[in-house]
């Protein structure tokens, strides 16, 4: 996650760390009701088959939401993402239904989890798995990260102009590392490769100096068999997998070496150690999200690597990696706003490189700041982005050729942080810099939400953007999809992908609303094909084309409605678009837009029919 004061090698954000240790069963778990608005189908663990998330009934299911949250690297709240389990509640029930997010990435401190050396603190693992069912009985998955940034806090001087999380006080102590200092640095980002301080503790962690390694994977195992050992059943099955360690950088290469042999060498033998003991605490049948080098696909600093040494990852791992564009965040590299297809080609090599290591991928951060100097650029930036996440083909040619698309992939924010603005953070445990503002962490800002006076959960970006409609569960290969999203730069609509004139029918019955289009090869499942409807697509008056049928106000879900809806499940009053087929091998094709206002029989039947000759003609 970017730094506010416009930095430039912005891609770190959470590397280490963290969560606690223990051979403690805690209190036994809980037997959760099943979560409200549940279909049938629903509720299923998710494992990686064919290169695509899958659920137990054989649908490619996609994941966005949100980093939950930056507050974890905080010490107001003791490393927890929220003050409390009903703050954490809110925030779930504002997730799905204001964000329209289906997941998180949870953050977790090794810090608070482990601050004796060798002693968990059980406590704090209550309260981080009490924060966590908040989500999971929500209906919302989740994938757990330990988080580092910059190492440690505890490398930082209490007059520092920055600070860090992750490793914890006596892990520093073992260093001895010298007085941190990172010289003439405009952004937090450089501290990664300028303050000595923090390279070295990088570096030791690495290299298991003073057993630093053996104690965090040590501490990892325990906390994951204590999270196991404290949410139901029913509540495992929504944790999709563990993301090891954000941001992973060496600190320091050893003599000859470059970022590719580092994660040949040092990285990945890493991450096969971190599956042994997901294994040893019982996640054996959910992946490990692992991260290449943290430049390994930057648009400033960039280093080989993107794990290509690493043979066939298959099931048991996720290709799992960040981006942020630091020449739109520098202010200087890039003076304009994004534009139509901006980073298209940035995230096909994440998808490539996914391809590549036999496994699916996904973004677990990106986003922009929404303070400082570059913030107008936010709104393009991130369209842009969310667009990319969508399809590898820019608006201005989707149309055109569709079958470029490639996978959706799976994306997190960087973040959902409910107390932005009205921080109370000791900034490097300092009270002459009590910190207050954004998200009171290196000046950065890039909440998606905040409370407003009357404490109620709030989005601070464009609802049209954030709130999306995706395919978050397909039954059969997605082979294409598109959202204009008609999201706004201050009173500017943008539309980068306008239906073509060429079909006159469905660009009438879109109009100026927002519309989003999937195409699918069927499967031999029996579960339908989901689509999050947004907020902005009111049942009354969305309008379904597909070749299995047409809709205005589609109806409530049956298992023999071709087209319906239902909620979403949580009981927090999210909707989704449900389409069912009863075919194998088969194209469909479903459009749902909100900008027509009771069409005819005659149009509908018109717009599909020209959809079918599109479709024909693309896709073979």
């Amino acid at each position: 996650m970017p730094n506010s004061r416009a930095r430039l090698l912005v891609v770190l954000v959470v590397l280490c760390g963290l969560c606690g240790f223990l051979t403690v069963a805690g209190s036994p778990p809980a037997t959760a009701a099943t979560v409200p608005d549940s279909l049938s189908f629903d509720g299923t663990a998710l494992t990686v088959s064919g290169g695509r998330f899958v659920d137990a009934n054989g649908r490619e299911v996609v994941l966005r939401g949100y980093n939950v949250s930056g507050e974890t690297k905080l010490a107001e709240n003791h490393g927890l993402p929220f003050a409390s389990v009903a703050d954490a509640q809110k925030s779930a029930k504002a997730l799905r239904a204001l964000g329209g997010g289906n997941s998180v990435r949870f953050l977790l401190s090794w810090a608070y989890a482990e601050p004796v050396q060798g002693q968990v603190d059980t406590a704090y693992l209550a309260a981080a798995t009490a924060q966590m069912r908040a989500f999971l009985d929500a209906g919302i998955r989740v994938y757990p990260d330990f988080h580092q940034d910059l190492y440690s806090r505890y490398l930082f001087d209490d007059d520092s102009w920055y600070t860090g999380d992750g490793a914890p006080k006596w892990a520093v102590d073992l260093g001895n590392y010298p007085d941190e200092s990172c010289g003439i640095c405009i952004m937090w980002g450089q501290n990664i490769t300028q303050n000595g301080a923090v390279k070295a503790g990088q570096y030791d962690f690495w290299h298991n100096a003073h057993g630093l390694q053996d104690a965090f994977l040590t501490t990892a195992q325990k906390v994951m068999a204590y999270i196991k050992q404290n949410v139901s059943a029913e509540e495992f099955a929504g944790v999709l997998g563990f993301d090891p360690y954000n941001e992973p950088y060496a600190g320091t290469y050893d003599s000859g070496q470059a970022s590719r042999a580092w994660e040949q060498n040092v990285l990945w033998p890493f991450y096969v150690k971190f599956r042994a003991r997901m294994d040893a605490a019982g996640w054996q049948d959910k992946p490990a999200l692992v991260e290449p080098n943290l430049f390994w696909n930057g648009n400033v600093s960039k280093e080989e690597g993107g794990l290509l040494d690493a043979g066939s990852l298959g099931s048991r791992y996720v290709f799992n990696t960040h981006f942020y564009d630091q020449k739109a965040i520098s202010g200087i590299l890039m003076w304009g706003n994004a534009s139509d297809g901006q980073y298209v080609t940035d995230f096909g090599t994440v998808r490539d490189r996914a391809s590549a290591l036999g496994t699916t991928a996904v973004v677990s951060e990106f986003g922009h700041p929404l303070n400082g100097s570059t913030a107008g650029k936010a709104p393009t930036v991130l369209k842009a982005m969310y667009q990319a996440l969508d399809s590898r083909v820019k608006g201005a040619n989707w149309w055109a050729t569709p079958a470029g698309s490639g996978p959706v992939l799976s994306g997190s924010q960087w973040q959902w942080d409910i107390y932005n603005g009205r921080h109370s953070e000791l900034m490097n445990g300092n009270p002459d810099k009590v910190q207050t503002s954004g998200d009171a962490w290196n000046d950065e800002d890039l909440s998606a939400v905040r409370l407003d006076d009357n404490g109620v959960v709030t989005l601070r970006q464009d609802a049209r953007l954030l709130d999306r409609l995706y395919p978050s569960a397909t039954s059969g290969s997605t082979l294409a999809f598109t959202y204009e999203d008609r999201s706004r730069d201050g009173s500017t609509t943008l539309t980068w992908n306008p239906v073509p004139s060429s079909l006159p029918n469905v660009s009438s019955l879109v109009g100026s609303g927002q519309y989003g289009l999937l195409v699918w090869r069927s499967g031999s499942g029996t579960a339908p094909t989901e689509l999050h409807l947004p907020a902005s697509f009111p049942t009354a008056t969305t309008t379904v084309v597909s070749d299995l049928g047409t809709a205005y106000a589609p109806p409530a879900y049956t298992s023999s409605t071709p087209i319906g809806t239902a909620l979403e499940p949580g009981g927090t009053g999210s909707r989704r678009l449900l389409v069912t087929d009863s075919d194998s091998g088969k194209l469909h094709y479903a459009l749902v837009t909100n900008g027509a206002t009771s069409p005819s029989a005659a149009v509908l039947s018109a717009a599909k029919s020209e959809l079918a000759t599109w479709m024909a003609s693309k896709f073979s």
